[in-house]
C-alpha cells in the first residue's frame, strides 16, 4: 500500500485499530492489529487499513497525525463514553457503477472517499468503539474496532473532504457526501460538533446540561431543525425520486403536515384532588394493593402525602410488585439488599492499582464525586461538608454503574438519585427506585441522543397543533427547534421547580397517566403560558433561551398541571387530530382492529371526556372524585 513521494501524502494516521476477523481456522489470528489512514494517492483522497506488518508506506507529507502517547490513551481528559463512535453501512441500495474495493493482502483494504457512502455509531458494552464500511458499490468492508480510541481524530481528519449529514429517522446512520454536494445545507464541520473543546454541543449538553444552557445552544437549533423538517437530501427524498424503492425497516415516513386549518374545541376545566392520605383501605388482608388502577387515578389527580410517600413511590417504580403480598415484600427486601451490596462490593474492592488500569470506572467515580458535590445542596439531607447523605448518594450512583456498565454514570443522573434518597432515606431502597426510574428515561442519557431529538420532534408536532402561531414566531426565530426544552426533557423538570414540587410532579408522571407522553404536555403548558411574553416582543434565539431559563422556580406546578391535563383532554375530543398527535398522545391503533379503533378510541378517552362535559362547578363541588385512566 506504498506510494511514490511525488504522488502519495499522508494525512492522518492512528495506530491501534484491530480487525476482529472471527476466523475460524486455528492457523489465523481473529484480531488483527493495524493501522488506519487517510491518504492522498494523485491528489486522490481514501480511508486505508493495512496490518502492522504493512511497513511499505511512504509519507512525504505529513498534513494530520495522531498518535497514541505513553501508556496507550490519547486523551488525558476522560470523556466517559460520549467520543462518537461510528461504524460506516448502507441501509440504502442504490443503483450505482461498483467501484471495487483496492485490497492489499488478505485484509488490507483502501476506499476512495468519493466510494464511501454512510456511517453508522457503534460501541461495544465497555466502551470500545467499532466502524463498519460499506463502499456506495455496497462492498462490505471488515469492521474496524478502536481499540485505543481515536474516532474523534479519524472523523475530524475526515471533514477535509466529505460532508456527513445525519438521518432524521436514525441518529447514528451519516450518509457521506463530497464537499461540492448540493444536496446538502450544513456539515458537522459548520455545526462544529467536532471541535477541539471535545464533544459536539448536544453530547455536552447532556454531560452538564446547566453550564451549556446558554453557551453554545445557537449552534445547535439548526440541527434540531433539520431532525424535524429534513433537508431535500437523497436518503430523504429518494421514496420520491425512485417509488420503486422500498423504505428499510429502519425508515419511517416523515411527519405530517399540521396546518392552521385544524380546529379544536374549547379547553376543558380541570380541578385538582387532594393528596393520596390513605393507605390501609387499598389493601387486602394478606397485603395486596387491591386496586392498583384506582391508586394511580388518586396520584395522578392529586399526589401522595409526605407520610405515604416513601411506600407508595415503592410500588410506583417497581421496588415492589402491585400484587405482592406483606410477606412477599420482605422476602423482596432480602434479596435486593443482597443483590445490592453483592454489586457495591464489586467496586469498593478495586485496588488503587487495579482504578489506574480501568479508565472508565476511574472516570465515573471521577464525575460522581464532583456531580454529588454541587447537587441540591441547599436542602438539608445534602447540606454541608461530611453529610452522611452525600455518601449515600455517591455510593449508590457508583453501585449503578456496576448495575448498568454500558451506560455507567452521565451528568444529570444525580439530579434524578437526590429526590428519592431525600424521601426513602434508605441506601437499597433508593437504588432500587432509581433502576424503576432508569427504565423510564434511560434513552434521554445514552450517547445517540435519539431519544431526545424524538421527543423534541413530539413536543413540536404537539405544540404546532395547539398553537400554530405560537410555533411560527419561534420559527421566524430560530427557536422553531425548541433546544431550550432540553433540559426540561432530559431530567424531567428538576431545575425548573423547587424540590418539594419536583417531588409531586414525578409521582405523577410516574402513573403513567393519561398517557405516557404526559411530560411533553407538561412543557406545552408551560410554553404556552409564556405565549404572550413572547409573541410582539423583540425576543430573538438568545433573549428566548434566557427568558425560558429565567422560569426556574417562577412556575406554578398545578397550574402548569392542570394546564396540562386540560390540554390532553381538548385534543382527545377532536375528531380529526392527527394520526402524528395520535401516536405521541398512545391514541392511535390501526384502522384493521375495529375493536380497537381510533373512533372508538379507548374507555379511558371516553370517561375523559364524560368528566369534561360535567363541567366546572360539577367538579368543583365534588373535588375528591378522580377520572378513571386504566
Amino acid at each position: 500500500m506504498g506510494g511514490n513521494g511525488d504522488d502519495y501524502k499522508l494525512i492522518f494516521e492512528k495506530e491501534g485499530v484491530y480487525l476482529h476477523t472471527n476466523a475460524k481456522r486455528s492457523n489465523q489470528d481473529t484480531t488483527i492489529p493495524g493501522f488506519i489512514r487517510i491518504v492522498e494517492r494523485a491528489g486522490v483522497p481514501a480511508l486505508e487499513w493495512s496490518p502492522l506488518g504493512d511497513e511499505g508506506r511512504n509519507a512525504p507529507a505529513v498534513l494530520y497525525t495522531k498518535k497514541d502517547g505513553d501508556g496507550g490513551e490519547e486523551d488525558t481528559n476522560f470523556d466517559p463514553g460520549y467520543e462518537p463512535d461510528w461504524a460506516v453501512i448502507s441501509t440504502v441500495k442504490k443503483d450505482c457503477v461498483n467501484v471495487p474495493v483496492k485490497d492489499s493482502g488478505q485484509w488490507a483494504f483502501s476506499l476512495p472517499l468519493s466510494e464511501l457512502y454512510s456511517l453508522r455509531r457503534a460501541r461495544f458494552s465497555l466502551g470500545r468503539n467499532f466502524l463498519v464500511l460499506t463502499s456506495r458499490g455496497g462492498h462490505p468492508l471488515p469492521p474496524l474496532h478502536f481499540h485505543r480510541g481515536g474516532t474523534r481524530e479519524l472523523l475530524r481528519a475526515l471533514q477535509r473532504y466529505i460532508i456527513l449529514d445525519q438521518s432524521p429517522v436514525d441518529g447514528r446512520l451519516f450518509l457521506a457526501y463530497p464537499h461540492d454536494s448540493g444536496a446538502l445545507s450544513q456539515s458537522f464541520d459548520k455545526l462544529q460538533l467536532f471541535d477541539d473543546g471535545g464533544s459536539d454541543l448536544v453530547s455536552r449538553f447532556i454531560q452538564d446540561p446547566y453550564a451549556t444552557t446558554f453557551g453554545g445552544f445557537s449552534k445547535v437549533t439548526n440541527f434540531f431543525r433539520a431532525a424535524i423538517r429534513p433537508p431535500e437530501s437523497p436518503i430523504h427524498s429518494r421514496s420520491a425520486q425512485d417509488p420503486s424503492l422500498p423504505l428499510q425497516p429502519d425508515d419511517e415516513p416523515g411527519f405530517e403536515l399540521i396546518t392552521c386549518g385544524l380546529e379544536l374545541g374549547p379547553r376543558p376545566d380541570v380541578t385538582r384532588g387532594q393528596p393520596l392520605d390513605k393507605w390501609e383501605e387499598f389493601l387486602d388482608s394478606e397485603g395486596r394493593v387491591k386496586n392498583p388502577e384506582r391508586v394511580k387515578e388518586l396520584v395522578f389527580k392529586g399526589g401522595i402525602s409526605p407520610s405515604l410517600r416513601k411506600e407508595v413511590w415503592k410500588f410506583l417504580l417497581g421496588f415492589y410488585s402491585w400484587n405482592s403480598t406483606t410477606k412477599e415484600r420482605e422476602d423482596i427486601v432480602r434479596v435486593k439488599t443482597d443483590e445490592y451490596f453483592r454489586m457495591k462490593v464489586q467496586w469498593k474492592s478495586v485496588s488503587e492499582e487495579q482504578e489506574m488500569r480501568n479508565s472508565l470506572l476511574r472516570g465515573y467515580r471521577s464525575l460522581i464525586e464532583r456531580d454529588v458535590n454541587r447537587t441540591d445542596r441547599n436542602n438539608t439531607f445534602f447540606s454541608g461538608n461530611d453529610n452522611p447523605g452525600l455518601t449515600l448518594l455517591h455510593d449508590v450512583l457508583m453501585t449503578y454503574c456496576m448495575y448498568n456498565f454500558d451506560l455507567g454514570y452521565v451528568q444529570g443522573m444525580s439530579d434524578l438519585l437526590s429526590p428519592i434518597l431525600f424521601v426513602t432515606q434508605n441506601e437499597v431502597e433508593s437504588f432500587w427506585c432509581l433502576t424503576g426510574f432508569m427504565e423510564l428515561v434511560h434513552q434521554n442519557f445514552e450517547e445517540s441522543q435519539e431519544a431526545m431529538k424524538q421527543q423534541l420532534l413530539q413536543l413540536s408536532v404537539l405544540l404546532k397543533t395547539l398553537d400554530p402561531e405560537l410555533c411560527d414566531f419561534l420559527d421566524s426565530q430560530d427557536s422553531g427547534s425548541l433546544c431550550f426544552c432540553f433540559r426540561w426533557l432530559l431530567i424531567w423538570f428538576k431545575r425548573e421547580f423547587s424540590f418539594e414540587d419536583i417531588l409531586t410532579l414525578w409521582e405523577v408522571l410516574w402513573t403513567r397517566l393519561p398517557c405516557d407522553n404526559f411530560h411533553l404536555l407538561i412543557a406545552c403548558s408551560i410554553l404556552m403560558s409564556q405565549r404572550g411574553e413572547l409573541i410582539g416582543s423583540d425576543h430573538d434565539l438568545n433573549t428566548i433561551l434566557k427568558h425560558i431559563n429565567e422560569l426556574t422556580m417562577k412556575l406554578d406546578l398545578q397550574r402548569v398541571m392542570r394546564d396540562a391535563e386540560a390540554i390532553y383532554l381538548q385534543l382527545v375530543q377532536c375528531k380529526e387530530l392527527p394520526v402524528k398527535v395520535q401516536q405521541v398522545l398512545g391514541l392511535y391503533v390501526p384502522s384493521s382492529s375495529e375493536e380497537n379503533s381510533p373512533d372508538s378510541q379507548t374507555s379511558e378517552t371516553q370517561h375523559l371526556l364524560s368528566q369534561s362535559q360535567t363541567g366546572a362547578a360539577a367538579a368543583a363541588s365534588e373535588s375528591s372524585h378522580v377520572p378513571t385512566y386504566p
